[in-house]
């Protein structure tokens, strides 16, 4: 058998990038591919299906993403690993040098600022090449990933999911209004984090709150073992009608400042201390004692907060009927606050939103960076507890219907 040299093995490559549309960035590609392999097979410490005891980690799927050059946009398949995720070194780069240039043409969009405009505004720091067909065609390939995350097909299960609202500034018919922006995060029964929707509506209500939830379902959802939100009244109607035989966990941090605000500002911090001692008890009978005892010692001086205590307690305990999984993450919405916080961060750069579409078109652009990061992180619930939970609800989701 004749022995190819390197030479011949070149000649042989180039014929075939010759034949392609675009010899030079199928050539680009080619290299790309193969630098690609190369570094996720260091980062692994073996190759894929190799059998080796010094690997550091596995391989996990890929996943899809473009890339564009001066010579053309690439679609390249990007290796995921388990631990420690990876991205290729010139990705890495290459958003550094243009993180300035996408962040500008993103909120100068958003702001309503003209195609031409953007252009001369990226002349004057010094960022040349771009035009104002290149920035409409930044804003269209924006849109279409933003459609389709939306638009995404979902898991038929997501054993928690924490519901809320946060209000952004909106420009509507000439006017500047509070807009509602309906958020759903959820957990996968592999215990990975999601933002199921983000949907902005013109208030917070139980139709509302049935749209949502029924744009879920339209999508896979079928099922979610426990909600968590606040005390809103919309939410907690929407669960009951879109949700039959789903446990609702009342938020115990925005219950306690519920309570905390019928009690005098001077003893706001001791009251406090006592108060956080009913959720830190081991199971619900212990909390249920405990509250009584709370009860008793402040009926007269706090009449008011005792009421509303009284009223909202056993809503805030039903995490206690999950054992299998940490309470300090579905006793509260805390998870979702967070959240909530880093949106704003981003949305308070704009501060007036021109319209819908515009808000949705960055937030959401950034909430899709979230989840990527997400899907290589570690989980945040273990999936053996999420599936005991699964598998009970199930359970008695078929004992309510024989019933």
């Amino acid at each position: 058998m004749a022995q190819v040299n390197d030479r011949d093995l070149f000649a042989k490559m180039l014929v075939g990038f010759l034949g392609d549309e675009d010899p030079m960035l199928a050539m680009l590609k080619w290299i790309t591919e193969r630098m690609i392999e190369i570094e996720s097979e260091l980062k692994v410490g073996a190759k894929k299906s190799e059998h080796n005891s010094e690997r550091a980690t596995h391989f996990s799927g890929y996943r899809p993403r473009r890339f564009d050059t001066r010579m053309g946009t690439m679609y390249l398949m990007i290796p995921k690993v388990r631990n420690g995720g990876y991205v290729p070194f010139f990705i890495t780069d290459k958003k550094r040098s243009e993180q300035a240039l996408m962040s500008l043409v993103r909120e100068a969009y958003v702001n309503g600022v003209s195609t031409r405009k953007i252009e001369r505004l990226a002349k004057s720091m010094g960022i040349d090449g771009i035009s104002a067909s290149q920035v409409s065609e930044i804003n269209k390939g924006l849109d279409d990933q933003v459609a389709a995350f939306r638009k995404r097909p979902l898991n038929s299960s997501y054993p928690v999911l924490w519901v809320d609202a946060l209000y952004e500034k909106v420009r509507e018919d000439h006017k500047i209004i509070s807009m509602a922006i309906l958020i759903v995060y959820g957990i996968t029964e592999e215990g990975k984090r999601d933002i199921l929707a983000i949907e902005p509506m013109y208030q917070e209500s139980e139709a509302t709150w049935s749209s949502v939830f029924q744009g879920l379902k339209a999508r896979g959802l079928t099922e979610a073992c426990l909600i968590v939100s606040d005390a809103h009244l919309g939410i907690q109607a929407a669960v009951k009608k879109e949700f039959m035989g789903t446990s609702w966990q009342r938020c115990k941090v925005h219950f306690m400042r519920n309570i905390m605000a019928h009690v005098s500002q001077r003893d706001k911090a001791v009251f406090a201390e006592k108060l956080k001692t009913i959720w830190l008890q081991p199971d619900k009978a212990s909390a249920l004692q405990q509250a009584q005892i709370i009860r008793t010692d402040y009926e007269k001086r706090f009449p008011d907060a005792m009421k509303v205590l009284d009223q909202g307690l056993e809503d805030s305990l039903v995490y206690y009927d999950f054992p299998e999984l940490d309470k300090r993450k579905i006793s509260s919405t805390n998870i979702l606050e967070r959240f909530n916080r880093e949106i704003r961060r981003r949305s308070r750069v704009v501060s007036i939103f021109p319209s819908r579409s515009a808000y949705i078109r960055l937030i959401t652009s950034y909430i899709i960076e979230y989840v990527e990061d997400w899907e290589v992180e570690r989980s945040y619930m273990k999936k053996e507890a999420l599936v005991v939970v699964v598998a009970r609800f199930k359970d008695r989701f078929k004992q309510l219907e024989v019933a």
